[in-house]
């Protein structure tokens, strides 16, 4: 069993910057794929970027490229995810999600079937 646990959402202008932690217990984040949703009022939850077990990231939503990146710290079985030039559509809710690798692999098309509690990010025009 996984357990995620989120901080470092705020409210900031439009240009600034966050940086959301994600920390994970019960399994090495290196062993887990992982991922970045998030959840604004009025809409489907969406993906933000989406890593495998060794960092790299594998998905960032178009509006997210070259502002969102995401990275590992494994002394601290965390997962980070930075977000630069802030605007107000990046408004939401941001969920850790995790799942266990298949076949040695994080596959596309599997659920994640851990999440955290989410943390608020809140951007001002």
């Amino acid at each position: 069993q996984v357990q995620l646990v989120e901080s470092g959402g705020g409210s900031v202008q439009a240009g600034g910057t966050l940086r959301l932690s994600c920390v994970a217990s019960g399994a090495a984040i290196g062993t887990i794929c992982m991922a970045w949703f998030r959840h604004a009022p009025g809409k489907e939850r969406e993906r933000v970027i989406i890593v495998d077990n060794e960092g790299r990231t594998l998905y960032t939503r178009s509006s997210g490229k070259g502002r969102f990146t995401a990275s590992q710290d494994r002394t601290k079985n965390t997962l980070w995810l930075q977000m630069n030039t802030l605007d107000p559509e990046d408004t939401a809710i941001y969920f850790c999600a995790a799942k266990e690798m298949i076949g040695g692999w994080c596959l596309a098309d599997t659920q994640y079937p851990y999440w955290g509690q989410g943390t608020q990010v809140t951007v001002s025009s």
